[in-house]
């Protein structure tokens, strides 16, 4: 028979299992891998996020803490201001989240800008001023008012989900008047062309049309974990902002500079000038790594260093050739790239040449872009 512990320590063991059974888990961020791009820093950035303060669940600090551990560099709090189902809850402070976010994203160097989500039917529709001085101000009856005021505060606005059913009109999404005496007096500078996990192709096509700068939010309400799947290599939309440095002051130039892109997914949307630096700087192929199979055959090997998985389809290749119809070149992976010469080997010091569109870049809705392979190779005769 096993003797009876003490009665201290007892206590003691048990006192210590339950300090252990609530030791906090290791705060870990995980890098996001998208190369910059000649002169700027790439920033990923969440421009539209909801917290108790409006009709979000999650409290300021933990969107700070959620973008940090994701490797995001930036966030808006977007508090609506029209639309307060917890105010029997809650003290109405249009600023408050802001400043709560803020000092834990000072903590953990994520910047947080000051914004608040106008909420108005259709039209305009639902937009977001960020880069407030004090969203009170923008509490108007009459939207342009509101306007305004976010204005006045040299905010950058942009409209929010365009293509959401509940801002459409018998299933077509549509560009009001609103919208052009907006833009025309200089309040709207840019519209999310993807929100959540919604693409809008007429979105895409506007900006490009009218000059906006291109966004992809996530409009999170809920705690980051339950809407994605974190941990199994889900991620939320992002915004990549080309900024000269790592400040405030930048990230507002580069977006009333239109220097953004589209990351949803394993999906890249923006312009050119940007898509292809970022395709040429994440994949390298190793001449070292040629090697000669067969008198038609080569294979080399092919390395991806961003997180994004490029979906290549074959536009051409060299007379004689034969290359992969589609290809995948996978994130932060290598892969084997096998070629074969299908009539008769070149001649000495031959040069490939082989032109993809990479399906997952677009830079205009239903445009991929065209990229040549960074790969020589050389077969004998």
């Amino acid at each position: 028979m096993k003797p009876a512990l003490c009665p201290i320590l007892s206590v003691l063991l048990l006192a210590q299992a339950a300090l252990l059974a609530h030791e906090p888990v290791t705060r870990a961020r995980t890098a996001i891998n998208i190369p910059d791009v000649a002169g700027f820093l790439t920033l990923k950035c969440d421009f539209h996020i909801h917290t108790v303060f409006s009709d979000g669940k999650v409290w300021p600090d933990v969107r700070s803490e959620e973008a940090w551990r994701e490797g995001l560099d930036v966030i808006a709090i977007t508090d609506h201001i029209e639309y307060q189902p917890h105010k029997k809850d809650m003290v109405i402070d249009l600023n408050r989240s802001y400043e709560i976010a803020k000092t834990a994203g000072d903590e953990l160097k994520v910047m947080v800008v000051h914004g608040s989500e106008i909420t108005r039917g259709m039209p305009p529709g639902h937009m977001n001023a960020i880069f407030l001085t004090n969203s009170t101000p923008l509490n108007q009856t009459n939207w342009m008012d509101a306007h305004k005021a976010a204005q006045a505060q040299g905010a950058f606005v942009f409209w929010n989900h365009p293509g959401w059913e509940s801002q459409i009109t018998n299933g077509v999404v549509r560009w009001y008047a609103e919208h052009t005496q907006l833009l025309e007096a200089g309040m709207l500078h840019g519209i999310e062309v993807v929100n959540g996990r919604d693409y809008y192709p007429e979105a895409h096509k506007w900006a490009l049309e009218k000059n906006l700068a291109m966004f992809s939010n996530s409009d999170i309400h809920t705690a980051l974990n339950l809407d994605y799947h974190v941990h199994d290599g889900d991620h939320r939309p992002l915004t990549l902002v080309f900024a000269k440095a790592r400040t405030l002051e930048s990230l507002k130039e580069a977006l009333f500079a239109r220097r953004t892109v589209v990351y949803s997914s394993h999906r890249l949307i923006g312009d050119e000038q940007f898509l292809r630096p970022i395709f040429e700087r994440s994949i390298r192929f190793d001449q070292e790594s040629v090697r000669f199979l067969a008198k038609k055959k080569v294979t080399v090997q092919a390395s991806n260093d961003s997180d994004v998985d490029y979906q290549l389809e074959l536009v051409s290749a060299p007379e004689g050739f034969i290359a992969p119809k589609k290809l995948t070149l996978p994130g932060r992976k290598t892969v084997i790239v096998t070629l074969e010469s299908g009539f008769r080997p070149p001649g000495a010091g031959s040069e490939t040449a082989l032109f993809y569109n990479v399906t997952n870049l677009l830079v205009a809705p239903s445009k991929p872009l065209r990229v040549a392979l960074p790969v020589k190779l050389t077969f004998g005769n």
